[in-house]
């Protein structure tokens, strides 16, 4: 008799037993356990940009330096090119490669998100999204360094503030989702294929001049349209027009909600597939 009741708990017991969580669930988690360690990875992304700039007396501000002088020196020379009022076209040029650069860093150093942390992610267990906030964080810091020239800029061309400034809530938000993405799927692709941070290198430059970020959207004239639809630019036009007190093109909310969803979905799907082989990849 006590044979078989233990038989029967027992197999009660393999019945009640919970399953185990599957990809989906654990790359969530891995999300979630992240997130909510904030107090980690940005306390890391502080210590990242104070060991960059270690011995430097304007640390990240040398980054808001260079910007100047390249947004005075470019804006006196391409203004004429673009036969642009220099006054209207150094706001735009200024906000255009403080966002750019913004844009730039989190996709180089998205490349080697976990390639950095490779002794780090062999030694301990924490989730791997605290590397990918971690890099997107550090570069949203530098950008606040860099936007201190905006209110240079609106005392010295008398630019109006308005109620634009608002779309600065969710075009933010919207560039931080869209960084966790870039980062956490070129840095898994940058794990297994150690090719990619270079050609990722190469493609930027060429992207560079293809996005409206020197020359306005209207000289393209009758093909303005093509540049409108361009994710990069739609994602600078929605921090720079409202800074500038501007309407933003029709399609530039419409392709950055896309290109959000798009993004995070297909990365999510790559992330749970993957995330269990990242260890061993680097």
């Amino acid at each position: 008799m006590v044979s078989v009741a233990g038989s029967d708990l027992e197999r009660e017991g393999v019945k009640q037993w919970p399953p185990l969580p599957g990809r989906a669930a654990l790359a969530w988690r891995d999300l979630a356990d992240g997130w909510r360690k904030r107090w980690m990875w940005s306390a890391l992304a502080v210590q990242d940009i104070r060991l960059r700039y270690r011995g430097s007396m304007l640390g990240p501000f040398w980054m808001t330096i260079s910007t100047f002088v390249m947004v005075v020196a470019m804006g006196a020379i391409y203004s004429r090119l673009f036969h642009m009022d220099v006054k209207g076209y150094l706001p735009y040029l200024a906000v255009g490669l403080i966002v750019w650069q913004l844009l730039s860093s989190i996709i180089t150093e998205g490349c080697d998100t976990f390639l950095q942390a490779a002794s780090v992610i062999q030694q301990v267990p924490i989730p791997f999204s605290i590397h990918v906030y971690r890099g997107v964080c550090r570069n949203f810091i530098v950008f606040a360094h860099s936007l201190i020239l905006v209110p240079v800029g609106w005392i010295l061309f008398a630019i109006p503030v308005d109620w634009r400034l608002i779309e600065l809530l969710p075009a933010g938000l919207l560039l931080a989702v869209n960084g966790v993405w870039i980062t956490a799927l070129l840095g898994l692709i940058s794990a297994r294929f150690r090719d990619i941070p270079p050609i990722v290198a190469s493609f930027l430059q060429v992207l560079f001049f293809l996005t409206p970020v020197i020359w306005p959207v209207e000289a393209l004239r009758d093909w303005h349209a093509v540049a409108t639809f361009n994710p990069l630019f739609a994602a600078i036009d929605v921090v720079r027009a409202p800074l500038l007190g501007l309407p933003t093109a029709d399609s530039s909310w419409l392709v950055l909600g896309i290109v959000t969803i798009l993004g995070c979905g297909g990365t999510f799907a790559l992330f749970a597939r993957f995330r269990s082989r990242i260890a061993y990849w680097i």
